[in-house]
């Protein structure tokens, strides 16, 4: 296997899990995404998509599109949480539904470069 198969199936796993807890923890994960500041919109589609993109990933269909797609939500996560941290909130992230009801930090930015390391590698 190469690098690059080896990080997307990995990365599409956490997507996989991402999606299916957030799917899992019912009405509540679209409460804590609210507490967060994500727009409304965006709570019932999210889980979705972070589906399709990690079977995406896993099945190296698409892999590279998947990866840019995987790469942008993981900017776009980063930044929400980087805002709120500076803003001196902290509400629970929500990232993965109800395994993750602790308050955002650093670890969490920290998780999120991880994973952009992977997206990157996926792209080889």
């Amino acid at each position: 296997m190469t690098v690059a198969v080896v990080a997307s199936v990995l990365l599409g796993l956490a997507f996989l899990v991402a999606g299916g807890s957030k799917l899992a923890a019912g009405r509540a994960w679209p409460a804590e995404a609210r507490g967060l500041g994500a727009p409304a919109w965006v709570t019932p589609v999210l889980p979705w998509a972070e589906i399709v993109v990690g079977a995406a990933l896993i099945t190296q269909i698409a892999r590279r599109p998947a990866a840019v797609v995987a790469a942008c939500l993981l900017v776009a996560f980063t930044a929400l949480i980087a805002v709120r941290l500076a803003q001196g909130r902290r509400p629970p992230c929500a990232c993965f539904g109800a395994w993750s009801t602790k308050p955002i930090g650093v670890s969490d930015i920290a998780r999120n470069i991880a994973l952009l390391v992977l997206a990157g590698l996926s792209m080889i």
